[in-house]
């Protein structure tokens, strides 16, 4: 049963640096060298949640491993390897726990954009289109309704929060950040990795409605895809054989625990409340029917 999967909230490597805790994922220095570990944390309305979700860090970790692999003949990553057993000696005590949740990468000074790339008008991008008729500047026919597919993809950068609500921006304003060469090359990488991934998950049943991709740079890489790529925290992906427009839709991302949180008398701010147990499992097998269907493959529990 997941039910009795063991969670990974938070690790505690007492020899080791941290680097930085994430809703998520906690990064360690090792050099130069980072390693990666994707807990089983997880955060709605911006804001981490005190229950886990058995088997969710490995997902997302095997999910953004099998992307790396599809996408690297358009970009580099920054992955140096995820076999634990060819880890630093530093981190061998710890290697049980990190089996199949993290990942040794390199170091990259990373672009302080949110690459978004949209194919259907839904969360941030359904807001500001019904108060715009736009999103991050760009004009949208009139009368859509949710959910339904754009015209053509669209590229809708965010700035990065440390806190807070990330904040869709105009492209201008991505350039102002970074140049404009730099912009149009990540908007260019971010339309097509979404145009390829989109396109392979729909074969297999799933509508990829929009992702995020970060981006950064190493000396000897030049521009590389980082982080975390096409998983069910950072993309919306919808079941096509059930897919509806004109308002939100079934999904195998953590819309569910969204959408049991609004049932409930809270405020959106910290400290988040509890799931019951039955939504953390319902929620884990979403994640874990999302990462069979994209690659073909059924994870093997822990």
């Amino acid at each position: 049963m997941l039910t009795s999967a063991p969670v990974l909230l938070q690790t505690d490597f007492a020899n080791l640096t941290l680097h930085a805790r994430g809703k998520v994922r906690d990064v360690y220095e090792l050099g130069d060298e980072l390693l990666f570990v994707a807990s089983d944390r997880i955060s709605a309305f911006d804001c981490v949640l005190p229950t886990g979700i058995p088997e969710k860090g490995r997902v997302l970790t095997q999910i953004s491993l099998f992307w790396f692999e599809f996408l690297k003949e358009l970009v580099p990553n920054h992955v140096i390897t995820a076999e634990v057993d060819e880890y630093p000696e530093m981190v061998h005590p710890y290697l049980e726990s990190l089996r199949g949740r993290s990942m040794l990468v390199r170091k990259a000074t990373m672009f302080p954009v949110e690459c978004v790339a949209r194919g259907y008008l839904s969360g941030s991008g359904w807001k500001e289109y019904r108060s715009t008729g736009r999103v991050c500047g760009i004009d949208l026919p009139k009368g859509m309704r949710e959910s339904e597919q754009l015209p053509f993809p669209i590229f809708t950068p965010a700035t990065k929060a440390a806190s807070g609500h990330d904040e869709n921006i105009p492209f201008d304003q991505v350039v102002a950040l970074i140049g404009a060469d730099r912009a149009e090359q990540l908007r260019d990488l971010t339309l097509r990795a979404y145009d390829m991934a989109s396109k392979y998950a729909a074969k297999r049943g799933i509508i990829i409605a929009d992702t995020k991709f970060e981006f950064g740079h190493t000396p000897h890489l030049g521009v590389v895809i980082a982080d975390e790529v096409l998983t069910p925290d950072s993309s919306r992906f919808w079941p096509a054989d059930e897919y509806k427009p004109g308002g939100p839709q079934p999904s195998f991302d953590k819309q569910y625990v969204r959408d049991y949180l609004e049932t409930l008398d809270w405020n959106k701010q910290p400290p988040a409340p509890a799931l019951p147990a039955e939504v953390a499992r319902k929620t884990s097998e979403k994640y874990l029917e999302a990462y069979r269907i994209l690659t073909g493959q059924s994870l093997e529990l822990a």
